[in-house]
């Protein structure tokens, strides 16, 4: 009798080793897994069988989502705002499924590959904020949500986002006392709780408790059922908002979302946000794009920060992102600060947002600021007040303010001696080596270059023969040093980049801080919180930069510094009384500066009056860029001029494309279009940069 096929491979099956007869059943196991899982894939969804995906793919031209069929077996998982793995090409990609559709314009479709995660990560309201900031800054969007985002982290993911118990009631009489002597932010408070959407730019005065304050704004907006998302420049500023967000709204009730914080605790707090636990967030640039729920107010502080500028393409500004959302969202707006930005008073000054600013009776109130020698009185008390960089003054000042607190002293330049120059003649003292600048680290340590760490033991100046050296440009540690000799018994406190102190107790000291590195002072003494008496050195140095927002800068970061004096304190500055700028400062008239900043750059052509954009690369790509590049009528291109180098040494070229504002969403049309062609011909990349904060 003759065996069927089954029967003759089961006999065969038999005569073999029993170890290779296992190898036989676990290949054909697989193979049938394989078939059916096969099938399965091959089976589509009922409802919605098409996905929509954004493919992580940084290039131009593919800048688009793309269809891809939605297996049966993921119908339910494969929800818009989840993580996928699709196959693109001849690989895997990771992507997110923006939209579910009945059909596509293509016949056959690639499925999933799979559900990377069941979390939803893209709202909607992201989405469509990420396309709008592509299209805004030229650049693509997979970008933009590689910056919106955060990487998954797989075990955060399985944990609960346990829900805070209920926010206390909205105190409509503290936030009032809070913000009183701003006007008229009592329309503001009252139009946010009621469910409106107000925007305004804020100018505070100094020794204002800015973070208690958007607090009170915070609080207002969860009345009306809505969420906030505020963006501060930098963990300093982060610590203190979440400080008085605690306490004015109770525990646990916002999140953190600061990039420094590690990929679980940062991913915790995002989920946070995206499942609703809590309507509030808080944090650094990256957290513009938090998936707040029923956002009702958006809040960035001092958006002249350059910390507040994204360094990665397409390098949006925190400041633009939130104003997009505002739009889109119909939400309410703060733009803040002790400083103005042109930017932030282009928008009261155009009628999109309403002005709030301190009462003169207030801002005279909370400080008084005197530039050292502005009258002729002090000149004759001291004669050389102007030439001194510590001019009698200002020991006066620190020494009359010690005894009611600490004295913050702001210098721009960290280390001992950031220069160094012949004390005969001048001449600045240069590395035998490299001809790199010399400078010391201490007050024993023999002068080092700063380009190539040469060590010259033996220095002689090559103009004069003269081994002498001066500081003629001194850091916050000699600063700090000539403070302990000045004021023996007095404790001196060092603030700078790598040693940045977030607080100081209220206890009578010296705080010499460089530039950002000020320390917010904890608890005050009886006569109030903050520091007595705030001194601004070296203000000339901060002027010398070329840049075209060179005092608008000064005048932030010497604001800001003021900004921490305490009610009825002092600033004293050591400058030049005929600058316009420290007038400014003196007057506390920052939006009166910027105004005027802004009238000049009309004249001149310059943001906020025109659009702008930076075209930088290799001379070769850069030519192709701005043949390629179909600009606008009324378009300029100024250049090219020298740009930094690459990596390799390559020089590099920079051209600068200006357009009159209305041309702006043109300009960025253009832009894109050119970074599209350039990605499908695989020329080589240049920099495309939209409304750089600095040239």
């Amino acid at each position: 009798m003759s065996r069927g096929p089954q029967e003759a491979a089961g006999a065969a099956e038999l005569e073999l080793p029993g170890l290779v007869r296992d190898r036989v059943k676990e290949g054909r196991a697989k193979a049938a897994a394989t078939r059916a899982r096969k099938a399965a894939e091959a089976e589509t969804a009922e409802i919605d069988p098409v996905a929509k995906v954004l493919v992580d793919l940084p290039m131009a031209h593919l800048d688009r989502p793309f269809d891809y069929a939605v297996p049966a077996s993921m119908a339910e998982e494969a929800q818009p705002g989840v993580r996928v793995k699709v196959r693109f090409g001849p690989k895997d990609v990771d992507g997110f499924v923006v939209a579910r559709a009945e059909a596509s314009e293509h016949a056959k479709l690639q499925p999933l590959k799979r559900v990377v995660s069941s979390e939803v990560v893209l709202t909607p309201q992201v989405a469509a904020l990420s396309e709008a900031v592509a299209r805004r800054y030229a650049g693509p969007r997979a970008d933009v949500l590689r910056l919106a985002i955060p990487p998954r982290h797989a075990s955060t993911e399985k944990e609960p986002s346990p829900t805070p118990p209920i926010a206390p009631a909205f105190d409509p009489a503290a936030a009032a006392a809070a913000w009183a002597g701003h006007e008229p932010a009592t329309a503001f408070l009252r139009h946010l709780a009621s469910g409106g959407a107000p925007r305004a730019v804020w100018h505070a005065a100094a020794g204002t408790d800015h973070a208690d304050l958007i607090a009170h704004a915070t609080a207002a907006t969860l009345a009306s059922g809505r969420g906030a998302l505020v963006v501060v420049p930098d963990w300093k500023d982060l610590a203190r908002l979440d400080t008085a967000m605690t306490a004015v709204l109770g525990e646990g009730r916002h999140a953190v979302l600061a990039a420094d914080a590690g990929p679980a605790s940062r991913y915790r707090e995002f989920l946070r946000v995206s499942r609703g636990a809590v309507k509030v967030a808080i944090g650094t640039r990256a957290a513009a794009f938090a998936p707040v729920r029923d956002l009702g107010l958006v809040v960035v502080w001092d958006d002249g920060d350059d910390l507040l500028a994204e360094q990665r393409s397409p390098y949006p500004h925190a400041r633009d992102v939130l104003l997009l959302r505002a739009e889109q969202e119909q939400a309410a707006a703060l733009v803040g600060g002790f400083a103005r930005t042109v930017e932030a008073g282009f928008l009261a000054e155009t009628g999109w947002a309403q002005e709030i600013r301190p009462t003169r009776a207030l801002a005279r109130q909370r400080v008084s600021i005197e530039i050292t020698g502005d009258t002729d009185f002090d000149l004759e008390k001291d004669p050389l007040t102007r030439a001194s960089r510590v001019p009698r003054e200002a020991h006066e000042a620190i020494r009359a303010a010690l005894a009611t607190g600490p004295v913050l002293l702001q210098t721009p330049r960290r280390g001992y001696a950031a220069s160094l120059a012949c004390d005969r003649c001048r001449t600045p003292a240069r590395c035998s080596a490299c001809q790199g600048p010399l400078q010391l680290g201490g007050p024993a340590a023999p002068p080092t270059c700063a380009w190539c760490g040469h060590v010259e033991a033996a220095w002689a100046c090559g103009a004069c023969g003269g081994f002498g050296l001066r500081a003629p440009i001194i850091g916050e540690a000699r600063t700090a040093e000539e403070m302990g000799r000045s004021f023996a018994g007095v404790r001196v406190v060092t603030s700078s980049a790598g040693a940045v102190k977030q607080t100081v107790p209220g206890t009578p000291a010296i705080v010499v801080a460089t530039i950002g590195a000020e320390p917010v002072v904890s608890t005050g003494s009886t006569t109030g919180s903050g520091y007595s008496a705030v001194l601004l050195l070296d203000t000339w140095l901060l002027l010398g930069r070329p840049d075209l927002r060179t005092d608008e800068e000064a005048l932030r970061r010497w604001s800001n510094a003021a900004g921490l004096v305490r009610p009825g304190g002092r600033v004293l500055v050591v400058g030049d009384p005929a600058l316009p700028v420290l007038q400014a400062l003196v007057r506390w008239d920052q939006p009166g500066f910027a105004q005027r900043e802004a009238s000049a750059r009309q004249e001149a052509h310059l943001p906020p009056a025109s659009r702008m954009a930076t075209i930088t690369g290799t001379p070769g790509a850069l030519d192709d860029a701005l043949t390629l590049l179909a600009l606008p009528p009324g378009a300029e291109v100024l250049g090219p001029v020298p740009a930094e180098p690459t990596s390799t040494g390559e020089p590099r070229l920079r051209a600068v494309v200006r357009v009159p504002r209305s041309l702006g969403t043109k300009l960025t049309e253009a832009l894109g279009e050119l970074q599209r062609v350039r990605s499908a011909r695989k020329l080589d990349p240049v920099r495309v940069q939209v409304d750089p904060p600095t040239l």
